[in-house]
């Protein structure tokens, strides 16, 4: 009930639908132009036995005429709705009473007319109008039989049991024709309700698509992108018509996916991307469509993978170190204060000083490495944003200068374009070249020089490449200078450069050593593309 109280106030409102009434004034200048025509034409043979030619001609040139205009003032939905609808359902029920009346009075073959127009009216206007017509309708049916039995050459005692029946077939009729105007407005709210579920669901599912991670490529059975999300694009560079072949944006992809066609239990190999500058992983599986056996491919780039497998991994070190952390600085710290305790005392002689030296350099060399781990657990994830690399390096500068005591001209930055930028961020990439530039400064000696340089990368992104003049890597260190807990120095703990390489990752970034051939050591950190780019 509650769609068909909707459907009654749409009905008058300026976004009502006119097209049954343009419907039924077609009909109307159809009809009275038939009649017409019939009538002149066939005049001589008088196929609708009028009795009253002048009312009859007259009426009917009349309703021709009214027929005409109000098909115009349909068009232009001028009056309303409302008002033309019961204007011209009247007229149509005193026209036709008239024209019966020429030619008979309820035993006139225009009879069928009346019923027409009553039921036209029950479905054109909703609610209790319809009786409304029934009852006018009647009403001129009973007032045209009283005329009759006045006239005593067409009096008949049937005539008044006719237009009895007439009217309540007319009643029954614009029942009828009320409840089947119900049921079809309820059901035209139903199909609109269900329609615009529909269109919000299909938003709903375009949405979810366009915003996954991965990217989402529908291929139809002639091997043929039908939908590309916005993911896809920018892994691919996939344009924005439709039926782009896959062969032309990735044959690598494209004959993974003829080799799965033959074994759906093959796993598909990563491919390179296109832009991103990475690997993906792609993963297949059947969709069938109305052409036939298509395929529904999603693609994971395996760097954003990595960086969620990095999270997850320094999420699990961050809860085994907080362990760590309470089991063993408890028992430290009473180590320590022990030996300080211990230095104290009066009755030791040198060798035993020495000793505790030892412990209090130790039991502060576990700590180190204690907070250290604890720095790389509790580190935050990853805000990247955009960062001009010349200006936020000038800042970075200054600002390392003053801190570590080096003179600015030590330190020097050399970046091509000038508006090279990259997304990372900020506080990581601070932390990142902070621990670089120190290592830096500390093996090169009293004349370090440094040079922090940027430029284009092959793959798209940019590099960030940290030099300085020390005497550079052994080889056999190089190749294990990343890992955890390796160090040359005997005062190090070996997590620097491991926490350097894991800020990259969780950045997308990547951290490798390069010697330089005239001598000196090159760190680069490797960005990833830009998004879009």
């Amino acid at each position: 009930m509650a769609a068909t109280v909707e459907a009654r106030q749409d009905l008058f409102s300026p976004g009502t639908d006119w097209q049954p009434l343009r419907i039924l004034t077609f009909y109307r200048v159809v009809l009275a132009g038939l009649l017409t025509v019939m009538y002149f034409a066939l005049q001589d043979s008088n196929p609708f036995r009028t009795d009253v030619p002048r009312l009859f001609s007259t009426t009917l040139l009349a309703y021709l005429v009214f027929s005409i205009t109000v098909g115009f003032t349909t068009r232009l939905h001028w009056p309303g709705y409302h008002f033309q609808s019961l204007l011209q359902i009247l007229v149509d029920i005193g026209a036709i009473a008239l024209l019966m009346h020429a030619t008979g009075g309820v035993t006139s073959s225009l009879t069928v007319l009346l019923v027409i127009a009553v039921a036209a009216g029950s479905l054109i206007l909703p609610g209790r109008l319809a009786y409304l017509f029934a009852a006018v309708a009647t009403l001129s049916l009973l007032f045209e039989t009283g005329i009759s039995i006045i006239s005593p050459e067409r009096a008949s005692a049937d005539d008044i049991t006719r237009a009895g029946l007439l009217g309540l077939a007319l009643f029954a009729t614009a029942g009828i024709a009320h409840v089947l105007a119900i049921r079809i407005r309820e059901s035209e709210a139903l199909a609109l309700q269900r329609g615009i579920d529909l269109e919000n669901l299909q938003q709903l599912n375009q949405h979810v698509i366009q915003q996954l991670q991965s990217g989402v490529l529908v291929i139809d059975p002639d091997n043929n992108i039908r939908l590309a999300n916005d993911t896809a694009r920018k892994l691919f560079g996939v344009e924005g018509r439709r039926n782009q072949s896959l062969s032309s944006v990735s044959p690598a992809l494209a004959s993974q996916l003829e080799q799965w066609k033959t074994d759906n239990q093959r796993q598909p190999d990563a491919i390179p991307s296109v832009t991103a500058g990475s690997t993906l992983i792609p993963r297949i599986s059947k969709l069938e469509t109305a052409q036939g056996s298509g395929a529904l491919i999603l693609l994971d780039d395996s760097a954003r993978l990595a960086q969620q497998t990095q999270q997850i991994k320094l999420a699990s070190l961050g809860r085994l170190t907080a362990s760590i952390a309470h089991e063993i600085r408890n028992p430290l710290g009473a180590i320590s204060h022990a030996a300080q305790l211990l230095n104290e005392s009066e009755h030791l002689d040198g060798s035993d000083k020495r000793l505790t030296e030892i412990i209090g350099n130790h039991t502060q060399r576990v700590n180190t490495i204690i907070e250290n781990v604890l720095q790389l657990s509790r580190r935050s994830a990853s805000r990247p944003r955009n960062l001009l690399l010349r200006d936020w390096l000038e800042e970075f500068r200054n600002e390392l200068a003053q801190t570590e005591q080096i003179a600015p001209d030590h330190l020097s930055i050399d970046v091509q374009p000038e508006d090279l930028s990259v997304q990372v961020d900020p506080g990581h990439l601070h932390q990142l070249l902070t621990n670089l530039c120190q290592n830096a400064f500390r093996h090169a000696g009293n004349n370090a020089r440094v040079i922090l340089r940027a430029r284009h990368s092959q793959a798209g992104g940019a590099e960030l490449d940290v030099l300085d003049n020390g005497p550079g890597i052994e080889p056999e260190a190089a190749e294990q200078m990343f890992e955890p807990f390796f160090t040359t120095a005997s005062s190090g703990t070996g997590l620097g450069l491991y926490i350097a390489r894991e800020l990259c990752e969780v950045n997308q970034a990547r951290l490798s050593y390069r010697p330089v051939p005239e001598g000196g050591s090159c760190f680069r950190i490797r960005f990833a593309a830009e998004s879009g780019a």
